[in-house]
């Protein structure tokens, strides 16, 4: 008998699935030599006294077919909270079948729901079919804006100036 798609908030037992999920997406986007995270780490991210991060699964008739990692971010422009999509990854075996899409979705309610200003997300520039996946949805690139990062010794030598 098939269920079909099931997606429900991640449980502390989930930790060792989603950890695979994200080296699963790091493989993806041939980025695996820059996963330090442990299982461990996200464990006491996701499911902290209170957490600032959280995690959708998708499940394609009982079994793990994806996730979204996602967490609140603010808008001093429009005055409110949005939701900044880290992660969306669905197994290549459950792709075709709609998941991308419903944790998307899923998303988008939480987001109307709660009043939110916005869902945002980044994507790869070489990764074609995902950008013309979510501008079928209605997304659209923020050209104009480039995203920076510090990290390691930089993001360290900025913190020690004052």
């Amino acid at each position: 008998m098939s269920v079909g798609l099931r997606i429900r908030a991640a449980a502390a037992a989930d930790c060792a699935l989603v950890f695979d999920f994200v080296r699963e997406l790091a493989a993806y986007e041939k980025l695996a030599d820059e996963v330090s995270a442990t299982a461990g780490d996200l464990e006491r991210a996701l499911f902290a006294p209170q957490p600032r991060v959280f995690c959708d699964i998708a499940e394609w008739d009982g079994a793990p077919a994806g996730f979204a990692l996602w967490f609140y971010n603010f808008s001093t422009f429009r005055g409110r909270h949005g939701i900044y999509l880290e992660d969306l990854f669905v197994r290549p075996a459950f792709r075709g079948k709609g998941l991308g899409k419903a944790l998307l979705a899923q998303l988008a309610a939480r987001a109307v729901k709660e009043g939110c200003a916005r869902l945002d997300w980044s994507v790869l520039d070489w990764n074609a079919p995902s950008i013309d996946f979510y501008k079928s949805l209605g997304a659209v690139a923020l050209d104009g804006w480039t995203g920076f990062r510090l990290t390691g010794e930089a993001l360290t030598r900025l913190a020690h100036t004052r």
